[in-house]
Protein backbone atom coordinates (compact mmCIF):
# COMPACT_ATOMS: atom_id res chain seq x y z
CA UNK A 1 0.00 0.00 0.00
CA UNK A 2 1.37 3.58 -0.99
CA UNK A 3 -0.13 6.09 1.20
CA UNK A 4 1.88 8.68 -0.50
CA UNK A 5 1.56 7.42 -4.15
CA UNK A 6 4.16 8.52 -6.34
CA UNK A 7 2.63 10.22 -9.04
CA UNK A 8 4.09 11.78 -11.87
CA UNK A 9 4.35 14.92 -10.28
CA UNK A 10 5.08 13.24 -6.86
CA UNK A 11 8.40 11.57 -8.57
CA UNK A 12 9.14 15.15 -10.01
CA UNK A 13 9.15 16.72 -6.78
CA UNK A 14 11.49 14.02 -5.51
CA UNK A 15 13.80 13.70 -7.70
CA UNK A 16 14.57 17.45 -7.68
CA UNK A 17 14.66 17.33 -4.09
CA UNK A 18 16.91 14.34 -4.17
CA UNK A 19 19.35 15.86 -6.86
CA UNK A 20 19.25 19.31 -4.47
CA UNK A 21 20.29 17.42 -1.19
CA UNK A 22 22.91 15.29 -3.16
CA UNK A 23 24.53 18.26 -4.75
CA UNK A 24 25.21 19.77 -0.58
CA UNK A 25 26.48 16.89 0.13
CA UNK A 26 28.99 16.57 -2.40
CA UNK A 27 30.13 19.83 -3.99
CA UNK A 28 33.29 19.99 -2.29
CA UNK A 29 34.58 17.42 -4.67
CA UNK A 30 34.04 19.73 -8.06
CA UNK A 31 33.99 22.92 -6.76
CA UNK A 32 37.32 24.07 -4.58
CA UNK A 33 36.10 25.18 -0.67
CA UNK A 34 38.17 26.42 2.12
CA UNK A 35 38.79 23.81 4.57
CA UNK A 36 37.58 25.66 7.26
CA UNK A 37 35.66 24.67 10.24
CA UNK A 38 32.91 27.45 9.85
CA UNK A 39 31.94 26.84 6.19
CA UNK A 40 29.10 24.19 7.18
CA UNK A 41 28.01 26.65 9.79
CA UNK A 42 26.76 29.47 7.46
CA UNK A 43 25.67 26.61 4.31
CA UNK A 44 23.21 25.08 6.65
CA UNK A 45 20.87 27.18 7.15
CA UNK A 46 20.82 27.48 3.51
CA UNK A 47 20.05 24.12 3.15
CA UNK A 48 17.50 24.27 5.82
CA UNK A 49 15.86 26.78 4.12
CA UNK A 50 15.64 24.69 0.68
CA UNK A 51 14.15 21.44 2.69
CA UNK A 52 11.41 22.61 4.19
CA UNK A 53 9.72 24.53 1.49
CA UNK A 54 10.65 20.97 -0.42
CA UNK A 55 8.40 19.00 2.27
CA UNK A 56 5.97 21.46 2.39
CA UNK A 57 5.36 21.59 -1.24
CA UNK A 58 5.12 18.03 -1.29
CA UNK A 59 2.83 17.56 1.02
CA UNK A 60 0.29 20.17 -0.48
CA UNK A 61 1.23 18.84 -4.03
CA UNK A 62 -0.39 15.95 -2.33
CA UNK A 63 -3.58 17.46 -0.85
CA UNK A 64 -4.00 19.39 -3.89
CA UNK A 65 -4.59 16.12 -6.15
CA UNK A 66 -6.74 13.92 -3.27
CA UNK A 67 -3.09 11.82 -3.02
CA UNK A 68 -3.55 11.89 0.76
CA UNK A 69 -6.03 12.76 3.64
CA UNK A 70 -6.28 13.56 7.15
CA UNK A 71 -6.20 9.81 7.77
CA UNK A 72 -2.61 9.95 6.14
CA UNK A 73 -1.58 12.51 7.92
CA UNK A 74 -2.42 11.47 11.35
CA UNK A 75 -0.48 8.60 10.87
CA UNK A 76 2.40 10.07 9.32
CA UNK A 77 2.26 12.65 12.54
CA UNK A 78 1.87 9.46 15.07
CA UNK A 79 4.73 7.63 13.56
CA UNK A 80 6.78 10.93 13.56
CA UNK A 81 6.42 11.32 17.12
CA UNK A 82 6.67 7.67 18.09
CA UNK A 83 10.10 7.94 16.10
CA UNK A 84 11.40 10.89 18.07
CA UNK A 85 10.17 9.47 21.41
CA UNK A 86 12.19 6.39 20.46
CA UNK A 87 15.37 8.44 19.60
CA UNK A 88 16.54 9.40 22.89
CA UNK A 89 16.67 5.27 24.21
CA UNK A 90 19.90 5.08 21.99
CA UNK A 91 20.94 8.83 21.69
CA UNK A 92 23.87 7.40 19.26
CA UNK A 93 25.81 5.51 22.23
CA UNK A 94 28.37 3.90 20.40
CA UNK A 95 26.46 3.61 17.42
CA UNK A 96 23.22 2.74 19.15
CA UNK A 97 20.43 4.03 17.02
CA UNK A 98 16.56 2.96 18.00
CA UNK A 99 14.83 5.52 15.11
CA UNK A 100 15.63 3.43 11.92
CA UNK A 101 14.26 -0.02 12.40
CA UNK A 102 10.46 1.76 12.47
CA UNK A 103 11.41 3.87 9.97
CA UNK A 104 12.12 1.28 7.95
CA UNK A 105 9.19 -0.87 8.19
CA UNK A 106 6.86 1.89 7.84
CA UNK A 107 8.56 2.77 4.52
CA UNK A 108 8.19 -0.84 3.60
CA UNK A 109 4.23 -0.79 5.15
CA UNK A 110 3.14 2.55 3.79
CA UNK A 111 5.07 3.35 0.18
CA UNK A 112 8.26 5.43 -0.77
CA UNK A 113 6.70 9.01 -0.30
CA UNK A 114 5.73 8.93 2.81
CA UNK A 115 8.77 6.99 3.80
CA UNK A 116 10.25 10.31 2.70
CA UNK A 117 8.24 12.23 4.30
CA UNK A 118 8.85 10.57 7.57
CA UNK A 119 12.49 10.45 8.21
CA UNK A 120 12.75 14.46 7.48
CA UNK A 121 9.87 14.57 10.36
CA UNK A 122 11.39 12.62 12.96
CA UNK A 123 14.78 13.46 12.48
CA UNK A 124 13.17 17.27 13.07
CA UNK A 125 11.28 16.44 16.08
CA UNK A 126 13.77 14.24 17.78
CA UNK A 127 15.94 17.22 17.24
CA UNK A 128 13.92 19.42 18.81
CA UNK A 129 13.55 16.84 22.02
CA UNK A 130 16.88 16.22 22.16
CA UNK A 131 18.06 19.70 22.03
CA UNK A 132 19.93 17.98 18.80
CA UNK A 133 19.50 21.59 17.13
CA UNK A 134 22.45 22.36 14.93
CA UNK A 135 24.58 22.84 11.58
CA UNK A 136 23.99 19.11 10.98
CA UNK A 137 20.23 19.00 11.24
CA UNK A 138 19.45 19.83 7.68
CA UNK A 139 21.87 16.32 6.49
CA UNK A 140 20.33 14.32 9.20
CA UNK A 141 16.74 15.09 7.50
CA UNK A 142 18.14 14.29 4.10
CA UNK A 143 19.66 11.44 5.00
CA UNK A 144 17.00 9.68 6.74
CA UNK A 145 14.44 11.01 4.51
CA UNK A 146 16.75 8.85 1.69
CA UNK A 147 16.41 5.66 4.08
CA UNK A 148 12.62 6.05 4.74
CA UNK A 149 12.78 6.57 0.76
CA UNK A 150 14.64 3.26 -0.22
CA UNK A 151 12.77 1.41 2.24
CA UNK A 152 9.44 2.03 0.05
CA UNK A 153 11.18 1.27 -2.70
CA UNK A 154 12.07 -2.56 -1.90
CA UNK A 155 10.02 -5.40 -3.76
CA UNK A 156 6.62 -5.52 -2.77
CA UNK A 157 5.71 -9.01 -3.35
CA UNK A 158 7.92 -10.53 -0.55
CA UNK A 159 6.47 -11.73 2.66
CA UNK A 160 7.05 -14.16 5.91
CA UNK A 161 11.14 -14.19 6.83
CA UNK A 162 12.16 -13.48 3.52
CA UNK A 163 10.63 -10.01 3.53
CA UNK A 164 12.30 -9.11 7.18
CA UNK A 165 15.94 -10.94 5.68
CA UNK A 166 15.98 -8.65 2.97
CA UNK A 167 14.40 -5.67 5.46
CA UNK A 168 17.19 -6.54 8.09
CA UNK A 169 19.80 -6.33 5.36
CA UNK A 170 18.78 -3.30 4.49
CA UNK A 171 18.17 -1.84 7.27
CA UNK A 172 22.00 -2.57 7.78
CA UNK A 173 23.51 -1.15 4.61
CA UNK A 174 21.44 1.78 5.02
CA UNK A 175 22.71 2.51 8.48
CA UNK A 176 26.38 2.40 6.92
CA UNK A 177 25.10 4.57 3.97
CA UNK A 178 23.55 7.28 6.70
CA UNK A 179 26.72 7.15 8.86
CA UNK A 180 28.93 7.92 4.94
CA UNK A 181 26.52 10.42 4.36
CA UNK A 182 26.85 11.93 7.84
CA UNK A 183 30.83 12.11 7.78
CA UNK A 184 30.83 13.70 3.74
CA UNK A 185 28.99 17.08 5.26
CA UNK A 186 31.70 17.74 7.82
CA UNK A 187 34.57 16.47 6.71
CA UNK A 188 36.33 18.28 3.91
CA UNK A 189 36.00 21.40 6.95
CA UNK A 190 36.42 19.73 10.17
CA UNK A 191 40.00 17.71 9.80
CA UNK A 192 42.55 20.80 8.79
CA UNK A 193 44.93 20.99 5.52
CA UNK A 194 48.28 18.94 7.21
CA UNK A 195 46.91 14.93 7.59
CA UNK A 196 46.72 12.63 5.16
CA UNK A 197 43.13 12.49 5.68
CA UNK A 198 42.14 16.15 4.80
CA UNK A 199 40.60 17.31 2.07
CA UNK A 200 42.89 19.42 -0.62
CA UNK A 201 40.64 22.36 -2.43
CA UNK A 202 41.53 21.72 -6.04
CA UNK A 203 42.62 17.68 -5.67
CA UNK A 204 41.53 15.41 -8.58
CA UNK A 205 37.88 13.77 -7.29
CA UNK A 206 39.71 10.79 -6.70
CA UNK A 207 42.45 11.52 -4.95
CA UNK A 208 39.51 13.01 -2.63
CA UNK A 209 37.48 10.20 -2.40
CA UNK A 210 40.31 7.97 -1.35
CA UNK A 211 41.26 10.17 1.30
CA UNK A 212 37.53 10.58 2.69
CA UNK A 213 36.97 6.93 2.02
CA UNK A 214 40.20 6.26 4.45
CA UNK A 215 38.70 9.00 6.78
CA UNK A 216 35.10 7.29 7.45
CA UNK A 217 36.78 3.49 7.45
CA UNK A 218 38.86 4.84 10.55
CA UNK A 219 36.71 7.30 12.14
CA UNK A 220 33.27 5.52 11.74
CA UNK A 221 32.85 2.11 9.72
CA UNK A 222 33.81 0.15 12.10
CA UNK A 223 32.63 1.96 15.42
CA UNK A 224 29.65 4.07 15.24
CA UNK A 225 28.57 2.70 12.12
CA UNK A 226 28.51 -1.05 12.50
CA UNK A 227 26.75 -0.33 15.92
CA UNK A 228 23.98 1.61 14.02
CA UNK A 229 23.81 -1.38 11.44
CA UNK A 230 23.71 -3.96 14.12
CA UNK A 231 21.00 -2.64 16.04
CA UNK A 232 18.88 -1.63 13.28
CA UNK A 233 18.71 -4.85 11.91
CA UNK A 234 18.24 -7.17 15.35
CA UNK A 235 14.94 -4.61 16.20
CA UNK A 236 14.03 -5.33 12.72
CA UNK A 237 14.47 -9.19 13.32
CA UNK A 238 12.91 -9.01 16.78
CA UNK A 239 9.54 -6.98 16.29
CA UNK A 240 9.87 -6.54 12.69
CA UNK A 241 6.91 -9.35 12.29
CA UNK A 242 5.10 -7.63 14.98
CA UNK A 243 5.04 -4.49 14.20
CA UNK A 244 4.83 -4.36 10.14
CA UNK A 245 1.45 -6.87 11.05
CA UNK A 246 0.10 -3.72 13.38
CA UNK A 247 0.89 -1.51 10.84
CA UNK A 248 -0.87 -3.48 7.83
CA UNK A 249 -3.71 -4.15 10.08
CA UNK A 250 -4.04 0.02 10.35
CA UNK A 251 -3.54 0.88 6.97
CA UNK A 252 -6.27 -1.67 6.13
CA UNK A 253 -8.55 -0.28 9.03
CA UNK A 254 -7.89 2.98 7.66
CA UNK A 255 -8.50 1.93 4.23
CA UNK A 256 -5.99 4.73 2.96
CA UNK A 257 -6.55 3.15 -0.84
CA UNK A 258 -10.20 3.26 -0.58
CA UNK A 259 -12.50 5.43 -2.41
CA UNK A 260 -14.68 8.10 -1.25
CA UNK A 261 -17.72 8.13 -2.74
CA UNK A 262 -21.27 9.54 -2.23
CA UNK A 263 -24.89 8.13 -2.47
CA UNK A 264 -28.24 10.00 -2.27
CA UNK A 265 -30.45 8.53 1.08
CA UNK A 266 -33.10 6.10 0.11
CA UNK A 267 -36.57 7.39 0.52
CA UNK A 268 -38.82 5.19 2.88
CA UNK A 269 -41.15 3.57 1.53
CA UNK A 270 -44.29 4.75 2.72
CA UNK A 271 -48.37 3.52 2.62
CA UNK A 272 -50.83 4.78 0.14
CA UNK A 273 -52.81 7.49 1.56
CA UNK A 274 -51.60 7.44 4.96
CA UNK A 275 -47.92 8.40 6.35
CA UNK A 276 -47.59 5.37 7.51
CA UNK A 277 -45.12 2.75 5.63
CA UNK A 278 -46.50 -0.49 4.42
CA UNK A 279 -46.77 -3.22 6.76
CA UNK A 280 -46.14 -1.30 10.04
CA UNK A 281 -48.42 -1.70 13.09
CA UNK A 282 -50.96 1.22 13.84
CA UNK A 283 -51.28 2.65 17.10
CA UNK A 284 -53.07 4.60 19.00
CA UNK A 285 -57.01 5.14 19.02
CA UNK A 286 -58.12 4.61 15.52
CA UNK A 287 -56.26 1.18 15.81
CA UNK A 288 -58.82 -1.76 15.07
CA UNK A 289 -58.12 -4.85 17.43
CA UNK A 290 -58.01 -8.22 15.76
CA UNK A 291 -58.58 -11.63 17.20
CA UNK A 292 -56.36 -14.28 17.45
CA UNK A 293 -56.47 -17.30 14.67
CA UNK A 294 -59.15 -19.23 15.64
CA UNK A 295 -61.45 -16.76 17.96
CA UNK A 296 -64.33 -14.38 16.88
CA UNK A 297 -63.79 -10.91 17.41
CA UNK A 298 -65.81 -11.78 21.11
CA UNK A 299 -63.13 -14.08 22.20
CA UNK A 300 -65.84 -17.58 21.07
CA UNK A 301 -65.28 -19.61 18.73
CA UNK A 302 -65.98 -19.53 15.26
CA UNK A 303 -69.54 -21.64 14.43
CA UNK A 304 -68.62 -24.98 12.74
Amino acid sequence: MSVLRVAPRTAVILTLASVAAFATFTWPFFVPAQPEATARTTEAPLVFIVVLPVLLALVLAELSSGGIDSKALAMLGVLAAVNAALRPLGAGTAGIETVFFLLVLAGRVFGPGFGFLLGAISLFASALLTAGVGPWLPFQMLAAAWLGLGAGLLPSRLRGRAEIAVLAGYGAVAAYAYGLLMNLWFWPFSVGADTQLSYVAGAPVLENLHRFAVFTAVTSTFGWDTGRAVTTAVAIVLVGPAVLAALRRAARRAAFDAPVTFAPPAAPTAGLGSGTPTGAPIDGPDAVPTAPPGRTGDGTPPER
